[in-house]
């Protein structure tokens, strides 16, 4: 039989993106050569701000047109200083326009030591960053990125600008529903703790009401609780394990906590996430692929770029995203994670696993993404 086939469609972006995508491509392309049951046909286009120089704008026809063929995409990181928020022309519609066009509504974002080996580097002391385990859900096409908005010295009232908050109840049911997924996948059944500001906005309390009818109604085995965000935001540095499982919230909210919440691990570079357009399949038989859009939380970091010292992990963990959430290839996704737990925990010279500079070490981006690709080759 021959094998299955996926299109992976490959963004490389801008400052450090090439570099740790690179990587994380060395180790997709590691999964598929191990495998005579599926191939990845790995494609790389031009987005953002290299797009912009290459052509004039950041989103080009052929690229939008790969994207909306692909089984699933991964990206770097897009933006530098020279497209900062008075260029003519920056990368950040076209990633708008990306994520709107295709659908992707629903965030996920991990935020959860690699390996105990990290405790370290976490800013919380170690006893409450040890055992946290979140994953946070975020409305990725609603609320205030997305609703009406008018700039200053704009008609009427020329001295006033506004963002405005509009969610709906079918766009708050869909979102519970991918929480609701991502809970049930675990076993036991994660809680879900939904994140609003329920006591003063008025689409914060459609929120609160809509999310425990759908999961009262549609998934009564899951346990639930409802906190207001800044309650929340203190959770996070005092207790975060007080917001063990899935915190679900809206789209500016979900901005600000889940890169809040990225701090415990200790380093932006750890962490991935997965934008999804459907509530992901549970692993099994039954599982249906769901196109999505991979990339580590981080930004472009433009100060390091095209030195070799980024952290690839986050996006090599989006990798193994992409495998589980699109593809259903759950055995290769669960070897990239155990090879990252053991490059993170092999104890070298120096006392410790393997570290890129944000940890404290001196291995290169390259060394640590090698290191990373023989041991996904021992593990299949």
């Amino acid at each position: 039989m021959a094998p299955r086939e996926f299109r992976i469609v490959v963004l490389p972006g801008d400052g450090i993106g090439p570099e740790v995508v690179g990587e994380a491509v060395k180790v997709l392309q590691a999964v598929s050569d191990a495998s005579t049951e599926f191939k990845l046909n790995l494609e790389t286009h031009d987005f953002g701000g290299c797009a912009i120089v290459k052509h004039g704008e950041p989103l080009i026809p052929t690229t939008f047109q790969a994207c909306k063929e692909a089984d699933a995409i991964i990206l770097g990181a897009i933006g530098g200083p020279q497209w900062g928020v008075d260029a003519k022309v920056r990368p950040e519609p076209g990633f708008l326009k990306l994520r709107k066009a295709l659908g992707l509504y629903a965030n996920i974002r991990p935020a959860n030591l690699a390996s105990d080996a990290l405790l370290e580097y976490t800013p919380l002391k170690p006893d409450r960053a040890r055992g946290v385990n979140m994953i946070v859900i975020r409305e990725l096409i609603g609320g205030a990125y997305f609703g009406p908005r008018k700039e200053q010295n704009v008609e009427p009232e020329p001295d006033s600008a506004w963002d405005t908050m509009v969610y709906s109840v079918s766009e708050v049911e869909r979102i519970t529903r991918v929480a609701a997924q991502i809970a049930l996948a675990a076993n036991p059944p994660l809680e879900i703790h939904s994140i609003d500001k329920a006591n003063v906005l008025a689409s914060s309390r459609l929120w609160r009401k809509v999310v425990t009818e759908t999961l009262t109604k549609e998934y009564p085995q899951i346990k639930f609780d409802h906190h207001l965000v800044d309650a929340a935001a203190m959770f996070i540095v005092s207790q975060p394990k007080k917001l063990n499982g899935v915190i679900l919230t809206e789209n500016l909210f979900g901005d600000i906590l889940s890169d809040q919440s990225s701090v415990i691990p200790g380093s932006l570079g750890l962490l991935p996430s997965a934008s999804l357009p459907a509530p992901p399949s549970l692993p099994g038989p039954n599982f249906k692929p769901t196109p999505g859009l991979y990339e580590p939380i981080h930004g472009s970091a433009p100060d390091i770029a095209g030195q070799g010292i980024a952290n690839p992990i986050g996006t090599i963990l989006s990798a193994a995203m992409l495998l589980r959430y699109s593809l259903g290839l759950e055995k290769p996704a669960k070897a990239i994670e155990e090879a990252v737990r053991k490059v993170l925990d092999t104890t070298e010279s120096g006392g410790h696993g393997l570290r890129t500079k944000d940890l404290g070490g001196s291995v290169t981006t390259k060394e640590l993404g090698d290191k990373i690709v023989e041991v996904v080759k021992s593990l299949l």
